[in-house]
């Protein structure tokens, strides 16, 4: 696996796109949760300091705006990694440039598509969609990865 492969090359832009996309939207859900001044997790989270200068009861209390990102977030720690460790197995097989370019970017474009779906509050239906296709995506280059190993 080296720059000069460019599977390899096409897995490496995949699965670094998707890194930022998980951790960025951890850093959504921080900044919904700074602008609302709602949605914390922890009791300690109430106390007073620089991001809750300003306490109040409540801020525990679940807040959409907030839980939204989080369920967001929650919903890539569940996919991305799993694609990140079946698509490095994917690229390993060596298939065709343009399948893999295929697969590896359909993933990309699918989490992106759920994440828009997700955020604009679409219905479930079309976040199903989404996932389903990312989901097939991935147990595709699964099956693949098998397949060329058992041969």
């Amino acid at each position: 696996m080296t720059f000069e492969n460019p599977v390899f090359v096409t897995y490496v832009i995949a699965a670094t796109l998707m890194i930022i996309k998980m951790m960025g939207q951890g850093w959504i859900t921080v900044f919904r949760m700074m602008k609302v001044g709602e949605g914390f997790l922890n009791p300690e989270d109430e106390n007073q300091g620089l991001t809750n200068p300003n306490p109040r009861p409540g801020q525990l209390d679940p807040n959409d705006y907030v839980e939204r990102s989080r369920r967001m977030h929650s919903n890539d720690t569940e996919n991305i990694p799993v694609f990140l460790v079946a698509g490095l197995l994917f690229a390993l097989t060596q298939p065709p440039l343009l399948v893999a370019q295929a697969l590896l970017y359909g993933f990309v474009a699918t989490r992106l598509a759920h994440f828009w779906a997700y955020f604009t509050a679409r219905s479930h239906e079309v976040r199903a969609t989404f996932f389903t296709i990312g989901s097939l995506i991935v147990i595709g280059m699964a099956v693949y990865t098998l397949i060329c190993v058992v041969r």
